[in-house]
């Protein structure tokens, strides 16, 4: 697996309770992101189902088994 570097900037305190209790920050931080990154990726995917499906307002499930058969 490989990594990048990430630099970011929290409060002191933060990270000296965090140093203090043992909290891997590393772990803290991949979590959060990849936490994160599934739920943009849910809001995206849900955003673009609203889209479809405001797109096939009125048309009725039998045109579009009709529609199918022609693929």
């Amino acid at each position: 697996m490989s990594t990048e570097v990430l630099s970011v900037r929290i409060r002191k305190e933060l990270k000296r309770e965090a140093e203090k209790l043992n909290i891997n920050m590393r772990s803290v931080v991949e979590k959060a992101l990849a936490e994160a990154i599934e739920q943009a990726k849910r809001k995206k995917l849900s955003e673009a189902i609203n889209a479809l499906l405001l797109e096939m307002r009125g048309v009725s499930e039998d045109e579009w088994v009709k529609k199918q058969h022609l693929y």
